[in-house]
């Protein structure tokens, strides 16, 4: 395919994160206490700075030469706002929260985001109250895309708003101190022995050392096996007395050191 000139290539970590051997997508899921008006999402959506967004109206091109590039096209709200129809019982509330999961888990195997359409999406689950957000990770990280699904969003006591991220205050840094020529001249030495000490051992660690076999491992294959999706529920008032035990400590660093644990007792 040949290129155009207002077609934009894809910056490193865009292209690392659509390797077949790095291919990541964010499914991000959203409950609502009230019922969905598919219609009204759709508007909402179309008039939203996402669609106007020029990632979010591109599509993934590959030029002969095997270059990515991000292409301007035009979007087609129908296809990217996928309503799940009802199941004929209806929906058990008791179960909002199992189906929700089971959904998400057979979309992580069986329908990846194809290239013929800028690379997002969003489901509705209207039986379920539930909307799941399907976004290449290429498309941007975790801090610009929620800032820009609060644009979907307004403020209660004030539609016509969109929500702000607070901005936390923090103590003025301390100017460095300057150094001397032998102390700059030991800095730099120190710089030069530990970059050399660090590359070394993941050169060493690539070439012989291998990850331990564990129960989750998987096999050959293992990105197309069945998924099961398990959530957990937290209580605030439990992370807020984390908080308070450590200094400067914020809701969201307890909730990071939950998730970098990685297990649950």
């Amino acid at each position: 395919m040949t290129t155009n000139e207002d077609d934009q290539p894809l910056k490193p970590a865009g292209r690392l994160f659509i390797q077949p051997e790095t291919h990541q997508i964010i499914n991000g899921v959203l409950g609502l206490e009230r019922a969905i008006d598919v219609e009204a999402a759709r508007t909402v959506i179309s008039d939203s700075l996402m669609i106007k967004h020029p990632r979010f109206s591109s599509l993934l091109v590959t030029d002969k030469h095997g270059g990515e590039h991000w292409r301007k096209t035009k979007v087609d709200i129908n296809r990217h706002v996928i309503v799940r129809p009802d199941p004929p019982d209806k929906a058990d509330s008791d179960r909002d929260e199992e189906v929700v999961n089971g959904y998400i888990a057979d979309l992580t195997v069986s329908c990846p985001l194809t290239t013929d359409k800028p690379l997002w999406e969003v489901h509705v689950l209207t039986a379920h109250k539930c909307v799941v957000l399907r976004i290449h990770h290429a498309l941007g990280d975790g801090i610009s895309l929620m800032s820009l699904m609060l644009t979907l969003c307004r403020k209660l006591n004030d539609p016509d708003q969109t929500p702000t991220i607070v901005q936390i205050q923090t103590s003025p840094t301390r100017k460095p101190r300057k150094l001397g020529s032998l102390d700059n001249i030991i800095k730099v030495l120190k710089i030069i022995w530990f970059s050399l000490i660090y590359v070394t051992e993941f050169i060493m660690r690539g070439l012989w050392v291998k990850d331990r076999k564990t129960a989750v491992r998987g096999g050959e294959g293992v990105e197309l096996w069945p998924r099961k999706l398990v959530t957990a529920r937290f209580s605030l008032e439990d992370m807020k007395v984390v908080k308070s035990k450590v200094a400067n400590a914020t809701i969201n660093d307890v909730l990071f050191g939950v998730i970098s644990s990685g297990r649950l007792r």
